[in-house]
C-alpha cells in the first residue's frame, strides 16, 4: 500500500507529525443523501427474493428466506454503494438497473459471510438482533421441536441460509443483465473477492486466542478479511461493470485499501468501546474470543509484566464478564493503545482521500467516496 504522507506511521506504534491529525472530522456538506441508493438495491433484493418465493418448490423454504429477508433490512449497505460508486467512478451514466443488481448481489454475498462467521464465532448477536443461528434455534422450538435438538438444529439451517445466499448471490449477478463483455469483466473479480475473504476468514481462525504482539500479522488479516473484500473489490466491480480501464482500476485500490484498513481498525475499537445501542455489535464477544486484533496487539507491546498477566488471564476466557471488560479496556487505555489506533484509522484515511485527489474518477464519484470515508471511520465512541 502506498502511502502519500511524507513522513508515515509506523505501525510498531511509534508516533510522527501526521499522527497528530484530528481523531475526529466533520463530514462535508451539500454531498448526495444515500437513501436513494440503498432503497434501489433493497428493492433489487425484494424483487429478487419475492420471484424466488413464488418459485420455490415448496413452503418450507420460506422458514430460511424469512430469516433472510431479516438479515437483509438494516446495515448501511456498505458494499453495494460501493459497487455503484466504483461503476460511477469509472464514467457511467444513465440507465443503472444492471449495476444496482450486480451492486445488490453483494449484499447476499455478505448475508452468506456474516451467517457462517456467526456460525464460527459462536455470535449470538448481529445489528442488534439475534444472529441466524439462534434466531433459526428459536423458531424451532416455538414450532414444537425438541429443545434439545435447538442448538443443532440452528446451526444446520445457519449453514443451509448461508450456502443459499452465497447460491442465489451468484445467480443474481449473472442475471443482472450486464452485456456478455462486461459480466466476463466482472467474474473474475468477484471469483478473487470470494477466495480473498476465505483466506482472510482462515487467517482470522488461525490466529484468535493467541495473545500476541505481533501487529503486522493483525494487519495482514485485516487486509484480507475487510480491506479487499469490503472496499477494494466492490469497487473494482462496479467499476468492471461499467467497462473500466487499468488506471480506473488501480485508482481504486489506492483509495481502497487504506479505508478499508482504517475501517476493521474502527470496528475493532467499536468491539471493545462500542455503545451496543448504536452500533448493533456486541462489546464483550471480541475479548471472549481472545481475537488477534491491531489494538490487542500494541496492548501486549506495551503492557507492564502486571498488566501483561491481567491480559493473558483474560482475554479469550468463555466466561468474560464487563467487570473483566472493564479491566482490559484499562490496560488498552494506559498502553496507549486505544489512542494509537485511532491515529493508524487517521493515517490511513489521510491516505484513501489523498488518493482521490489523483484518481482519474468523476467529480461527483470522488464527492460520493470522500464523504463514505469520513462516514466510514468516524468516532462513535
Amino acid at each position: 500500500m502506498t502511502r502519500p504522507l511524507q513522513e508515515r506511521n509506523r505501525d510498531d506504534g511509534s508516533r510522527t507529525k501526521e499522527d497528530q491529525l484530528p481523531v475526529t472530522q466533520t463530514l462535508p456538506t451539500g454531498l448526495p443523501d444515500l437513501s436513494p441508493l440503498r432503497q434501489k438495491v433493497g428493492a433489487a433484493l425484494t424483487g429478487f427474493l419475492d420471484t424466488k418465493e413464488r418459485a420455490a418448490p415448496g413452503i418450507e423454504l420460506l422458514y430460511l428466506t424469512s430469516t433472510l429477508r431479516g438479515l437483509l433490512t438494516g446495515g448501511k449497505r456498505l458494499r453495494s454503494l460501493l459497487c455503484l460508486y466504483g461503476w460511477q467512478a469509472a464514467g457511467a451514466t444513465g440507465d443503472m438497473t444492471a449495476a444496482v443488481r450486480a451492486a445488490a448481489s453483494l449484499e447476499l454475498f455478505q448475508v452468506f459471510a456474516l451467517v457462517h462467521d456467526d456460525v464460527m464465532d459462536d455470535s449470538d448477536i448481529r445489528r442488534g438482533r439475534p444472529s441466524a443461528h439462534r434466531a433459526l434455534a428459536t423458531a424451532y422450538t416455538d414450532s414444537g421441536g425438541p429443545g434439545s435438538r435447538a442448538e443443532a438444529h440452528g446451526l444446520g439451517a445457519a449453514v443451509l441460509l448461508g450456502d443459499l445466499a452465497l447460491v442465489w448471490s451468484d445467480e443474481l449477478l449473472r442475471t443482472a443483465d450486464l452485456s456478455p463483455e462486461r459480466l466476463a469483466q466482472v467474474l473474475p473479480l468477484v471469483a478473487e473477492m470470494r477466495s480473498e475473504v476465505m483466506y482472510g476468514q482462515l487467517l482470522d481462525l488461525q490466529t484468535t486466542g493467541r495473545l500476541t504482539g505481533d501487529v503486522d500479522t493483525a494487519l495482514h488479516v485485516i487486509r484480507y478479511k475487510t480491506a479487499k473484500y469490503t472496499i477494494e473489490r466492490p469497487l473494482h466491480i462496479g467499476a468492471a461493470a461499467a467497462g473500466a480501464t487499468p488506471p480506473v482500476l488501480d485508482a481504486c485500490t489506492g483509495f481502497g485499501i487504506p479505508l478499508g484498513e482504517a475501517f476493521q481498525l474502527r470496528d475493532d475499537l467499536l468491539g471493545v468501546f462500542g455503545d451496543p445501542a448504536k452500533t448493533g455489535k456486541p462489546i464483550l464477544d471480541d475479548l471472549r474470543e481472545g481475537k488477534a486484533t491491531v489494538l490487542m496487539a500494541l496492548a501486549v507491546q506495551r503492557a507492564s509484566t502486571a498488566e501483561l498477566k491481567t491480559l493473558r488471564e483474560l482475554v479469550g476466557r468463555s466466561d468474560l464478564n464487563e467487570e473483566h471488560a472493564a479491566a482490559v479496556r484499562t490496560i488498552l487505555n494506559s498502553t496507549g493503545a486505544r489512542q494509537t489506533v485511532e491515529e493508524m484509522i487517521n493515517t490511513r484515511r489521510a491516505a484513501a482521500l489523498a488518493a482521490l485527489d489523483n484518481a482519474p474518477f468523476p467529480e461527483s464519484a470522488t464527492a460520493s467516496l470522500r464523504r463514505l470515508a469520513l462516514d466510514a471511520t468516524a468516532r462513535q465512541t
